[in-house]
């Protein structure tokens, strides 16, 4: 099933008879399209829209395929060496369902493995730099868990998520406020974690929360915000917190 949507991207890619802007596409140019369909078939996924799920995964896969094809282009390798390295990886990683389990490694010493043979000797090795910054934070503090840099608990985390508030307010500089609040907002995603939150999830959560109680704020006043002061807003802040709709 495949064949048809591999076809179509040669004659789109070919440099003779192919799409004028498909011809010209590189990795580089094509990766924001891709991050932006991975969005939205988690956007599909959200709004439990199976329809709208099947395009979008129609999409992200034409993304696969159209890198694929740049890299057959450049003599890198083709969709058929993507689809061998996977299931070569998921046959190796699953070793209780395709292999001798008992004589496996655990799936950490597995992923340990493969770093060490790609050359990726660190413990934070192959956290991809392009995934949202809150999630490669708790992906990074997850690696670091692994092999013991972490708080034993959650109350040095809670201090040092207040210790890094009094830096941020004692910070003078567009400079240092800067680096303050980054230090503030991985602190916040470290104690997410103690406390076995998805960060990226709570975060999405919340601002959906402040959407749907700010929406409500503005169909039950009858004048506009900027004209209102901070009292009378929080004033319509706290009925639309109290309110059924609200949570």
């Amino acid at each position: 099933m495949i064949d048809p949507l591999l076809e179509i991207m040669r004659r789109l890619r070919d440099p003779d008879s192919g799409c004028d802007w498909d011809k010209v596409q590189t990795f580089g140019t094509i990766a924001p399209y891709t991050i932006e369909e991975a969005y939205e078939v988690a956007d599909a996924i959200e709004r439990d829209d199976m329809v709208a799920l099947q395009d979008e995964l129609g999409d992200l896969l034409l993304q696969v395929v159209f890198h694929s094809q740049i890299a057959a282009d450049n003599g890198q390798f083709t969709f058929a060496d993507v689809v061998a390295g996977i299931c070569a990886k998921m046959t190796r990683r699953h070793p209780h369902i395709f292999g001798d389990a008992d004589a496996s490694p655990g799936w950490e010493q597995l992923k340990a493995d493969e770093r060490a043979q790609s050359g990726k000797a660190s413990a934070l090795d192959g956290v991809a730099l392009a995934l949202p910054a809150l999630l490669r934070a708790q992906k990074i503090q997850k690696r670091a868990a692994r092999v013991g840099f972490d708080w034993p608990d959650k109350e040095p985390v809670r201090d040092k998520l207040l210790e890094e508030l009094d830096e941020v307010a004692n910070a003078s500089t567009e400079a240092e406020i800067h680096e303050e609040i980054g230090d503030l907002l991985f602190s916040a995603v470290n104690l997410a974690r103690h406390y076995k939150v998805d960060a990226e999830r709570a975060l999405a959560d919340a601002t959906k929360k402040f959407t749907k109680r700010f929406n409500q704020i503005e169909s039950a006043i009858d004048k506009d915000m900027q004209e209102m002061s901070i009292d009378e807003l929080e004033a319509e802040w706290q009925k639309a917190k109290t309110s059924p709709s609200s949570s």
